[in-house]
């Protein structure tokens, strides 16, 4: 059963229709839109079809990190990992560099690199604590960036000088992002704004192949024509003028937003904090001011006001222009007692709604199928393959979608990209740095000695 019907439904329900045209009015007028009565995964079947019927890109703001990354994987399921992208806060503490998440500026710096790039729009997901922080802008961006295609004429001597000046380390094998090596002919090349290290293949003074490789094999996966590679543009010791994300992003982009005034609060606490922090620092080392780095919450409501919004929630804080109104119910629970679940799929049935059972895999759905088979009477409902943050109903077109995970009872973990992490396996450069009597746990056969 294809996940195309749920989608087919919402496509067709009128406060979808009255949304989309919403959305659709020239950029030049600013749509304040207030959409409301949507429970669980029924928000990203809105978005999703929202954003393939527009060519308008979609920022969408959430709570915080965990809400945000349930709502990512269910678009990453509707529309396509290559049409989402996450946007997190790069650091736990303001001012604490050495607290950074690199897997997290990874990401930040694809979502930067991806606007600047103008590809076709995507939808970007993100929370406070990434708004928070100010980014390069786009002019020093573009200064910042090396680019490099196939063909060009480029001696390695000024790659390497460039990447010395992005501050990138100059290392026998490339590991992380920052990291780069040059052998011969070749420089290998971690960016910043990529989840695996780029090869760079010189003939002379001429780009012959660019390649991205994996990390751990060392083998490479894709041949690639062009590159930019970005220094780590979340340093807070640099000294590029910063401003807010959204001013980064298109004039044109949606934005969605839930609970205003909640995210109003936090951005001021982690300006607080922010405050808190600066005014403990050493005066011998310069730092930027927080009003240069981060952003407070005047700053970000006032910036909204220039782009098109829809509140999603029982309550619109921006004087919406419309109103459009969902009618949808959370999934029931069931406490792991199957005969209520039946006794609930058989009331639906007789009050002419269609049953949909959401799995993680075809080997949960077929689980179902042998429950359901042991019932002595008939059971109405259909499975999807399709792993959704939570469960709804939806009274218009007459849906009920459940979660198998709700259904059990069974935590529901979100899954964020981290291309670059360290895999258990070994890597080429802890390898040559194994020395005799060191110790190396092997996944299958346990603890060895290095001897000779």
């Amino acid at each position: 059963m294809s996940k195309t019907i749920i989608a087919q439904k919402f496509k067709q329900l009128s406060p979808q229709q009255e949304l989309q045209k919403s959305i659709d009015q020239p950029k030049e007028i600013r749509a304040r839109i207030h959409a409301k009565g949507l429970i669980g995964s029924s928000l990203s079947f809105m978005v999703s079809e929202a954003f393939l019927a527009t060519d308008k890109p979609f920022l969408l703001i959430f709570n915080d990190k965990e809400e945000a990354a349930y709502h990512l994987n269910d678009l990453e399921e509707l529309i396509g990992e290559k049409n989402v992208l996450f946007y997190p806060g790069s650091y736990r503490r303001p001012y604490q560099i050495e607290e950074t998440d690199n897997a997290n500026v990874l990401l930040r710096s694809e979502v930067l690199n991806r606007i600047n790039s103008r590809k076709k729009p995507a939808v970007i997901v993100t929370y406070p604590d990434a708004l928070f922080e100010k980014v390069v802008t786009r002019k020093e961006l573009d200064r910042s960036t090396l680019k490099i295609t196939l063909g060009d004429q480029l001696s390695i001597d000024f790659v390497n000088e460039v990447l010395f000046e992005y501050k990138f380390k100059r290392v026998d094998f490339v590991t992380e992002p920052g990291d780069f090596s040059v052998r011969g002919g070749i420089i290998d090349v971690f960016s910043f704004s990529n989840d695996e290290p780029y090869r760079i293949e010189f003939f002379g003074d001429e780009v012959e192949s660019i390649r991205s490789f994996d990390v751990e094999t060392q083998l490479s996966t894709d041949k690639v024509k062009k590159i930019s590679v970005m220094p780590n543009v979340e340093n807070k010791q640099l000294e590029e003028i910063r401003d807010s994300f959204l001013h980064y992003i298109s004039s044109k982009t949606v934005v969605f937003i839930k609970n205003l005034d909640l995210f109003g609060a936090q951005l001021d606490k982690l300006f607080a904090k922010a405050e808190e922090a600066f005014q403990k620092l050493s005066e011998d080392i310069k730092h930027g001011k927080p009003e240069e780095l981060f952003c407070n919450a005047n700053e970000i409501k006032k910036q909204l006001l220039d782009f098109s919004t829809v509140e999603v929630g029982t309550q619109a804080f921006l004087n919406p222009t419309a109103v459009h109104q969902y009618k949808t119910k959370p999934q029931p629970s069931f406490n792991k007692n199957f005969d209520l679940l039946i006794e609930n799929l058989r009331q639906n049935h007789n009050e002419g709604y269609t049953n949909y059972i959401f799995c993680a895999s075809e080997q949960q759905a077929k689980r179902f199928h042998d429950i359901f088979e042991d019932q002595e009477q008939e059971v109405h409902y259909k499975t999807i393959v399709l792993s959704l943050y939570q469960g709804f109903i939806e009274e218009t077109s007459k849906i009920v979608g459940y979660t198998d995970h709700q259904i059990f009872e069974r935590y529901h973990k979100f899954q964020l990209k981290n291309g670059y992490a360290k895999k258990q396996a070994i890597t080429i450069k802890e390898l040559t740095n194994l020395e005799v009597g060191d110790y190396v746990t092997h996944i299958d056969h346990g603890l060895s000695l290095i001897h000779i």
